[in-house]
């Protein structure tokens, strides 16, 4: 592994305030829509493996208490992810098994290249679930293709 200077260099800049700008809108709407990928995500994997995504097991995985869950399983409700009952499991709606997939997609291209830059399996895994977020589809396509030469 090569070594590099952690300290970033105090510079200036000198990018235009709307390029900047646009930037900062960016990882904004990133964040908010960080958490229902997550939530997806998981659902998706959960009914995968057992036939259902119940509220106690979603708050089991992410080490969050039931009635988080269930607000943030409303707001999916609300936004068309997501279809449940009262104490009851919880179902991707067609919208929301689309961006479970999307989100694997874009996890599973993520964690090839950070492997592929010799990052350990469990550091890549970590690191992958906060990248997938913020990466532009260009960027995607870049990781993917030196993954794929590697």
């Amino acid at each position: 592994m090569t070594e590099f200077d952690p300290a970033p260099q105090a510079t200036t800049d000198d990018r235009p305030a709307d390029l900047r700008a646009g930037a900062f809108q960016g990882v904004r709407e990133a964040r908010r829509n960080e958490l229902a990928e997550d939530y997806v995500e998981l659902i998706a994997e959960l009914i995968h493996q057992h036939g259902e995504a119940r509220p106690v097991d979603i708050a089991a995985r992410l080490g969050v208490k039931v009635p988080t869950v269930s607000k943030t399983l409303d707001r999916l409700a609300r936004e068309g992810l997501i279809t449940r009952a009262k104490y009851r499991s919880v179902f991707l709606t067609d919208t929301g098994r689309a961006l479970a997939k999307e989100c694997r997609r874009r996890h599973e291209i993520v964690l090839r290249f950070l492997i592929s830059l010799g990052l350990d399996p469990e550091t890549a895994e970590r690191d992958a679930e906060g990248i997938e977020h913020h990466v532009s589809e260009r960027t995607l396509a870049l990781f993917s293709a030196f993954a794929n030469r590697s």
